[in-house]
């Protein structure tokens, strides 16, 4: 029988810190070995299980180092800057990384590659398996559609959510323009207001919503003469992105470095389209 692979918790507090936590703590193969928060969380010192009504032994901790000194990985879906901090200590102490993280720069992306240099990491905007199949039905979409099809992207999150669009509203712009070999920087219309005069040729627009307690919906709406198709997917639960980190986590057991996506965890990249 196997070790229980030992994970470490970031922004144990927060919404998607717990919901990570009561996963790794139902998970038949993990166990939770840290936790850790903003130093002002009035958390810190209490049982990461509190919020649950159960004790886990692993006290809430504002030191990552202390937080990540008996685990095998840590799972961060912070802010970026602090994601980027916290990346840091890892490769310092050989500690493997899940980071659902969004909002990073492009800079902050070389940041990140480098890091994987040094210790094996998954970085992707959405660990859903759903949204991850949904990518690749973009791809087969887009492939199909490539011509004569207006495409726009909305997607609506919750009114705590501090980045637009969402992380997962670009990867899905990304995988389109990958197919119509466009580059999305030079192609996406993030507003619109005012005369706006005809929609561009090969141009992706983007709508946001903010509203209530939304987990995460997108919608890829290709628009032609006659027709409509829309690829939905919907969350109604954050216990999906926190099934997909642990099997993200679980992906790299045997990767001493390197970074990684959730195409690569389900092998999506070998299916051809």
């Amino acid at each position: 029988m196997k070790s229980p692979l030992k994970i470490a918790i970031a922004g144990a507090s927060g919404r998607m810190g717990r919901t990570l936590i009561e996963a790794v703590i139902h998970h038949p193969e993990t166990i939770l070995v840290g936790a850790f928060d903003r130093p002002n969380s009035d958390q810190i010192g209490r049982d990461a299980g509190d919020f649950m009504g159960q004790k886990t032994g692993v006290l809430i901790t504002h030191s990552v180092e202390s937080a990540i000194q008996e685990a095998d990985a840590l799972i961060d879906f912070t802010q970026p800057e602090a994601s980027l901090n916290h990346l840091q200590v890892c490769c310092q102490h050989q500690v493997k990384a899940i980071i659902g993280t969004t909002g990073f720069t492009p800079e902050a992306h070389a940041q990140i590659h480098h890091f994987s240099q040094t210790i094996g990491i998954v970085f992707a905007p959405n660990m859903a398996v759903g949204v991850n199949a949904t990518f690749k039905l973009l791809e087969v979409a887009a492939k199909i559609l490539s011509s004569g099809y207006d495409i726009e992207i909305i997607e609506a999150h919750h009114n705590k959510k501090v980045d637009a669009p969402s992380g997962t509203a670009l990867k899905m712009g990304e995988v389109i323009a990958n197919q119509l070999n466009i580059n999305l920087n030079q192609h996406a219309v993030f507003a619109r207001q005012g005369i706006t005069g005809a929609r561009e040729p090969n141009s992706i627009g983007f709508s946001t919503i903010r509203g209530g307690d939304i987990v995460g919906d997108h919608t890829v709406l290709f628009a032609g003469l006659g027709e409509r198709i829309e690829i939905t997917h919907k969350s109604s639960s954050r216990m999906t992105y926190a099934q997909g980190a642990i099997r993200a986590a679980q992906f790299l057991t045997n990767k001493p470095y390197g970074l990684f996506d959730m195409q690569d965890v389900l092998g999506l990249k070998q299916v051809t389209v």
